[in-house]
């Protein structure tokens, strides 16, 4: 965990680093905030599913709400998708149906992050990519308004660059789905 929060910290700085020289230039804006978060704790998980939800001790009551996104140690690791008064739903990254738009910093492309019940979830790339490449980060894209831009998910791991019509890959997320015992929680 300690390593993942290391490398966490890393990509997110030179992510916001990066997309704050971008916004310099574009918009002349000199100052940036960040949105407050909420810590909850990991109450239950499904026994035959550990990488596909979690349960949360936090609510509605907590001002938690469907869409909001789930952090851990080393980045982002789901989204909420259902609330109670006093708990909430996690549908994590690696949970089968879950999509979520991605963007590779490095070559600077999108690409589309697909749950298969597995601890790595499957990079599907648009369009052919030929200078993508094993190692390479993976975060929420720059532009991204349904989820915070620029949270740090993962490391591509594999890659399968014959595959049609673009390559694919598998990803090990930042943050360990089943070592996770609290959350961040924030809107976005």
């Amino acid at each position: 965990i300690k390593q993942a929060f290391t490398l966490e910290q890393a990509t997110k700085l030179d992510l916001l680093e990066q997309d704050n020289n971008r916004l310099r230039k574009l918009l002349s804006i000199q100052n940036s905030s960040k949105a407050g978060t909420i810590s909850a704790p990991v109450v239950s998980r499904q026994e035959k599913g550990w990488s596909q939800q979690l349960e949360l001790g936090k609510g509605k009551l907590d001002g938690i709400a469907p869409g909001d996104v789930v952090m851990a140690p080393g980045g982002l690791l789901g989204v909420i998708t259902s609330v109670t008064p006093m708990t909430s739903r996690v549908r994590l990254l690696t949970s089968p149906g879950s999509r979520l738009g991605v963007w590779v910093p490095r070559i600077k492309k999108h690409g589309l992050l697909i749950g298969i019940g597995t601890n790595r979830p499957q990079l599907e790339l648009l369009g052919k990519t030929p200078d993508i490449k094993v190692g390479d980060m993976v975060s929420t894209s720059p532009a991204s308004t349904i989820l915070l831009p620029n949270l740090p998910v993962g490391v591509i791991q594999s890659l399968d660059k014959t595959a049609l019509p673009a390559p694919k890959g598998l990803v090990q997320l930042l943050a360990a789905p089943h070592a996770i015992d609290w959350v961040q929680i924030a809107k976005p």
